[in-house]
């Protein structure tokens, strides 16, 4: 048998898809490197997304496809290397953190801070280093959620140091006040008190920092989309028609203020039943994927009514913490790869690349 050559292997690559992207491995520009030794055959493959979840399904589609041009000697390395990406025209990154993702919703209870928090640690366990901001100063509840209470730690002074849960990072009003307090703030206030929160927190080396906003597009969400660095949204919704019309609106917000949506998440799709398990759409169905098809954003995941996920946050032990394995966990993971995919399509930041002129007068 003849040696096998390059561009055999580049044409297998280009039949395979990537798992998480309509692209296939060429056109993703995910192969790193192809090294050939007589018929054994490396190839490294290098993603802009966390992809611990796939990294199986795509080795048994490569090997599977070599095997079928009579390669049975493959060895394949799959890593991830993720990039800063773009924010609004006139707002800076954060430091230490190269990607802010806000989690929005156009109406309070259809499980938004829950979906935040779920998919925060998905996309944790899908190998990139997290943080979650919980946006929502009048009715924090993240720090709930994720069983944490006490103030921060502050080592200068100025800036606090996030409170850490299952290996995330967060930061919320909700350390610094009772949980009984209400915060009977103006809306100027609110917008002030979330920059410093999100600019006086030393992050450590973020690859994404959820944002879980307060819901509603009113003046204050307006203001802090406008001012706050977004490098992608995502909608969380449920089937029902009026938590669809609300969702719209979030969803024109985030034009308005050009913040590329990355997708939507249906949530509470479908109630499974905690006795029996029979699964019925409660909310209606098809609401979110209709909504997707309107406005030309992509349907990212569905996720179902289920009392585990409930029970989970409201006792500090979100889903995908304490059942790694289940399968709501793999649901969410899902969707976290579906979102860091869609977000590592959009145009990269280069900031940090330009050098920086100062002007001194002598």
């Amino acid at each position: 048998m003849s040696a096998v050559s390059r561009e055999q292997v580049e044409k297998t690559l280009s039949g395979i898809k990537d798992p998480n992207i309509e692209q296939d491995l060429i056109s993703a520009k995910a192969v790193k490197d192809i090294s050939i030794d007589g018929d054994a055959v490396s190839i490294s493959l290098e993603f802009s997304y966390p992809i611990e979840g796939s990294k199986q399904e795509l080795t048994n589609s490569i090997n599977a496809a070599m095997n079928e041009q009579g390669l049975s000697d493959c060895n394949i390395d799959i890593s991830s290397k993720i990039v800063s990406h773009s924010v609004q025209k006139g707002v800076s990154l954060l430091a230490n953190v190269k990607n802010t993702i806000a989690v929005a919703s156009g109406k309070g209870g259809v499980g938004k801070s829950t979906t935040s928090i779920n998919l925060a640690l998905a996309l944790q366990a899908e190998g990139a280093t997290v943080g979650i901001l919980d946006a929502d100063i009048y009715g924090p509840s993240q720090p709930r959620m994720l069983g944490l209470q006490g103030k921060p730690d502050s080592v200068d002074g100025k800036t606090v140091e996030p409170k850490v849960s299952y290996g995330v990072q967060s930061m919320s009003i909700g350390y610094l006040i009772e949980e009984d307090t209400p915060m009977i703030w103006r809306g100027p206030m609110v917008t002030g008190a979330l920059e410093q929160l999100l600019n006086e927190t030393n992050w450590k080396d973020l690859d994404y920092l959820i944002i879980d906003l307060p819901p509603g597009t009113g003046d204050i969400q307006l203001t802090l989309c406008q001012k706050i660095p977004v490098s992608g949204a995502v909608i969380v919704t449920t089937p029902q028609d009026i938590a669809l019309l609300d969702a719209k609106k979030a969803l024109k917000m985030f034009e308005k203020v050009n913040v590329p949506v990355l997708g939507i998440i249906e949530n509470m799709s479908t109630h499974i039943c905690s006795e029996c398990g029979h699964e019925e759409h409660i909310f209606g169905s098809g609401g979110g994927e209709q909504m997707a098809k309107q406005y030309g954003v992509d349907l990212i995941g569905s996720l179902p009514l289920d009392i585990k996920i409930r029970e989970g946050v409201d006792n500090g032990k979100p889903t995908v913490a304490m059942e790694p394995d289940s399968e709501i966990t793999m649901n969410y993971r899902d969707i976290a790869r579906r979102t860091a995919a869609k977000l590592a399509q959009q145009s990269k930041d280069y900031s940090s690349k330009f050098p920086k002129i100062v002007i001194e007068n002598n």
